[in-house]
């Protein structure tokens, strides 16, 4: 009797305390709930039910849900080190992991030097199909023991054809720029910088091809798709609200005005520009899951185990609209942001829709530029209305997610030119 109550003892002492959460069917989980077009959403009415850390089992994977900002510190902050392995899915094959040079000084010099025109053209038809891999769930993701249905759902070969494709151009690009090197009157820009780096940084580690490639891509891929989806949100959004479309349309023609025409130089002076960036960004991140983390050991957060191995969802879209956090959290309200200390850069876990911590998006400055730029000459140079006579109010605002969350149904609006008064 006393070696089986030790037994007894053991088992019930050695069961992880996880956190809450819906309960779940064999082999399936709790993957029946999550049925239905916008997951995002799905999530945060289940975080309102059981809490902020949430134990989802999606087939044999187990993960934790973070839907609050307190919450997602503890995951990119406090734990940071233990959550920076980006999960190891089949997709993840093409999403290199991003080397550490992406975060160093160097590095941050290369981003904001920009690209070449040669690169952007043939990457520009990739990034869609990169993120829809990695993001959402893929059903032989969610079953990494049966290898056999990567191949059967058609997975594995789309990934590995499009990793292929991707090594191609991207080899190209570094040869091309190792072929110019030194021409003057080329500027340098982020591939070349990254390779003065490898011939003569005094660097911790090797900067190989290969991590010249992994930066390449997770900067390139993650800043140019999101770019348009916060483009069209923001438009959406200030249509909707006409007064906030004529105030930014105001302080970008009084800015460029004097110039006739949009520069970068002057983007600093678009104060209120910005705030507006931030706020379609609060209501509409363009990954509203943030890439999945791996737990590399086990830890306690809030009180409860976090198991080895178990993957961490952050909902960025929930955390953006949480009522507990934000007054009139549905409203489009850009003014919300003046005087405030919370911005999108990562130190703020009320708003992260590029993430915090290691694994914060690189791209960030490159998507911020491919948003801020477009914004401003798409109100400097025309008056916006709908198309066909619709009124705003017949403007919907249903989301469709996919690589990324994008408007349901086309934004089709009229332009009609504007022209600054002589004088």
């Amino acid at each position: 009797m006393l070696v089986r109550l030790g037994k007894r003892f053991r088992t019930e002492s050695s069961t992880p305390n996880l956190p809450p959460g819906p309960w779940k069917l064999p082999v399936i989980g709790s993957l029946h709930l999550l049925a239905g077009p916008l997951p995002h959403q799905k999530l945060r009415d289940m975080a309102e039910k059981y809490g902020s850390l949430m134990h989802l089992q999606l087939g044999q994977l187990s993960n934790i849900v973070v839907s609050s900002p307190q919450t997602a510190a503890e995951v990119m902050r406090t734990h940071d080190i233990i959550f920076s392995i980006a999960k190891d899915l089949c997709a993840g094959d093409v999403k290199s992991k991003t080397c550490a040079i992406v975060h160093s000084d160097s590095g941050r010099r290369g981003i904001e030097a920009g690209y070449s025109n040669f690169f952007k053209s043939r990457i520009t038809s990739q990034p869609q199909e990169v993120l829809r891999f990695g993001a959402g769930f893929n059903v032989a993701d969610l079953f990494p023991s049966a290898k056999l249905l990567e191949y059967i759902t058609g997975l594995r070969p789309k990934v590995e054809r499009l990793h292929q494709n991707l090594d191609k151009i991207f080899e190209s690009v570094i040869d091309e720029h190792k072929a110019s090197k030194g021409i003057e009157g080329e500027p340098d820009g982020l591939v070349d910088v990254l390779l003065n780096l490898q011939e003569n940084g005094d660097l911790e580690f090797p900067l190989t091809t290969d991590n010249i490639k992994a930066v390449i891509m997770d900067i390139f891929i993650a800043g140019s798709d999101t770019s348009f989806t916060t483009l069209e949100w923001a438009m959406s959004e200030m249509l909707k609200t006409p007064r906030v479309m004529q105030k930014a349309q105001a302080e970008v023609r009084q800015v460029f005005n004097r110039k006739g025409n949009v520069d970068s130089e002057g983007l600093h002076e678009l104060e209120y520009l910005k705030l507006v960036i931030s706020e379609t960004f609060r209501l509409h991140p363009p990954l509203p899951l943030l890439l999945p983390r791996e737990c590399s050991q086990g830890c306690k957060i809030n009180g409860y185990d976090i198991p080895v191995k178990s993957r961490v969802i952050v909902n960025a879209w929930a955390i953006g609209r949480n009522s507990e956090y934000w007054d009139e959290a549905e409203r489009f309200y850009p003014e919300r942001f003046i005087n405030s200390s919370v911005d999108y850069k990562g130190a703020n876990f009320e708003l992260i829709p590029f993430g915090a911590g290691r694994r914060m998006c690189p791209g960030m400055l490159f998507g911020i530029a491919n948003v801020e730029l477009p914004l401003a000459k798409l109100l400097y140079h025309f008056d916006w209305k709908l198309a066909g006579g619709r009124k705003l109010e017949d403007l919907d605002m249903d989301e469709v997610f996919g690589a990324v969350v994008r408007r349901k149904n086309d934004l089709c609006l009229v332009p009609t030119p504007y022209s600054p008064v002589a004088g």
